[in-house]
Formats: structure tokens, C-alpha cells, sequence
């Protein structure tokens, strides 16, 4: 059965948008390797929600290296190696799924939780998952490891309506992030799992209790070259 005119017309104009949108967040993607993003999904949620948004996004030579080293040894450790997936820590995710509905457990990398942060909304739905992939892949394509580890730490909320290494550090410690110390540094890491579950004003027990843990983490990554090659 041939289309009619009207509905080819109409079918050209639907390839046409997607054309145009695919073509704009590929420009975008390349843009923000350079320029840091506007704003993020999540931030305006922050916002809506009632929790402010507190923000200062700033380069990775104003971070202390303890900063991309304390989340790296709490949020990815295999960072330099991967392309972007941590397929062993997912295969166990899924296979910890399948028996804990309730208890779901994640394997996100480092890159991934910048492409969901700065691209998507959050959520864990199948279109927002391929949709995380995609943008993971061009990231790792694109911005190489450093890039993506300085924009995870400008982005990455760490409070309520807390959001970046530098608006963290001023909020916490009343002090710049470049002035973090190791133990600090630990501290704001143990909260990215649950930040607005988890507190390091006043510290909890539990926050206590792994930012010790991520500092023997740290102490066991600091001398590995690949570690080094994406703090420098």
C-alpha cells in the first residue's frame, strides 16, 4: 500500500527533526569537552525540589589531587583502564538483581554517572539506560579520562542541593576545594552514594566508618601510574 503525500511529508519532517537533534547534542557533546554545562537535569530538579543549588564549577587544577583520587577509590577504581563500562561489576549487579528485587544494586562507572548527570535525567527506565550508553561511549570517545573526571567533580551532587568538589569544600570545610585534605577529601566521597542520605555535618557513624576505608583505598592507588596519569 503506497504512503500518501501528506504522510511522506510528514515522515520527512520527523527524519529531518531527529536529523537535526542528533547533529545538535553531537555539537553539544563537543562544546562542553572545553565549556563546562550550563546547567543539569538533576541540578534543576534540586532546585524545583526545594534544596537550592549551590554550584562553583571550577578547573581541575583548582581541585586538590586527593579530590579525583578519594572518587576514584569510592566510585571506580578501574577509571583509567575501562572504556567506560565495568563489565564484571555489572554482570554481578544484574546477577544481585535477579535475587534482591528489593536491594537493587548499581555498577555505574564514573563515566557513566557523567553521561546520566549532564545529558539524562535520573531515573531507571530502558530508554534512559540505552540513552546513557550512548552518551558514556561518545564521552570516553570525545573528552578523554581527564575531562570527564573534572566535570564529574563539578557536577556530581555531594548535599543537599550541594553540587561539585568546590561548592562541597566551601559548604563543609569553609575552605577552597584546591585546600582539601586527604581525610576531607575521603569524607565527601563516602556521602556520593546517598547525598541527601548521608551526612558529614555532623558526621555520621556510617560516613566515619567508610571515609576510613577510602583513604586505605587511596593510600593502595595513589603510586599506580594510570592513577597518576589522570590526576595530573
Amino acid at each position: 500500500m503506497a504512503l500518501s503525500p501528506r504522510i511522506k511529508k510528514i515522515l520527512r519532517k520527523i527524519r529531518n527533526l531527529f536529523l537535526i537533534l542528533f547533529v545538535l547534542q553531537f555539537v553539544y557533546i563537543i562544546v562542553l569537552k572545553w565549556v563546562d554545562p550550563p546547567v543539569t537535569l538533576t541540578q534543576l530538579g534540586s532546585w524545583f525540589q526545594g534544596y537550592g543549588l549551590k554550584r562553583d564549577y571550577v578547573d581541575r587544577k583548582e581541585m586538590s589531587s586527593y579530590a579525583g583520587l578519594a572518587v576514584m577509590a569510592s566510585e571506580d577504581q578501574l577509571f583509567p583502564e575501562h572504556n567506560g563500562f565495568d563489565w564484571k561489576s555489572i554482570e554481578k549487579a544484574m546477577k544481585n538483581n535477579q535475587k534482591k528485587h528489593k536491594r537493587v544494586r548499581g555498577a555505574s562507572t564514573i563515566s557513566q554517572q557523567v553521561a546520566k548527570n549532564v545529558f539524562l535525567w535520573q531515573g531507571r527506565s530502558w530508554l534512559r539506560k540505552g540513552l546513557e550508553v550512548y552518551f558514556t561511549f561518545m564521552i570516553e570517545l570525545l573528552w578523554g579520562k581527564e575531562r570527564i573526571l573534572e566535570v564529574y567533580l563539578n557536577v556530581a551532587e555531594m548535599g543537599k542541593g550541594v553540587f561539585g568538589i568546590e561548592a562541597a569544600s566551601r559548604y563543609y570545610y569553609k575552605k577552597p576545594a584546591k585546600k582539601l585534605t586527604r581525610q576531607e577529601a575521603a569524607q565527601i566521597a563516602a556521602i556520593l552514594p546517598n547525598p541527601k542520605k548521608y551526612l558529614i555535618k555532623p558526621l555520621s557513624s556510617y560516613v566515619q566508618r567508610r571515609s576510613y576505608w577510602i583513604m586505605g583505598q587511596m593510600n593502595n592507588l595513589e603510586s599506580d601510574p594510570d592513577i597518576q596519569a589522570v590526576l595530573q
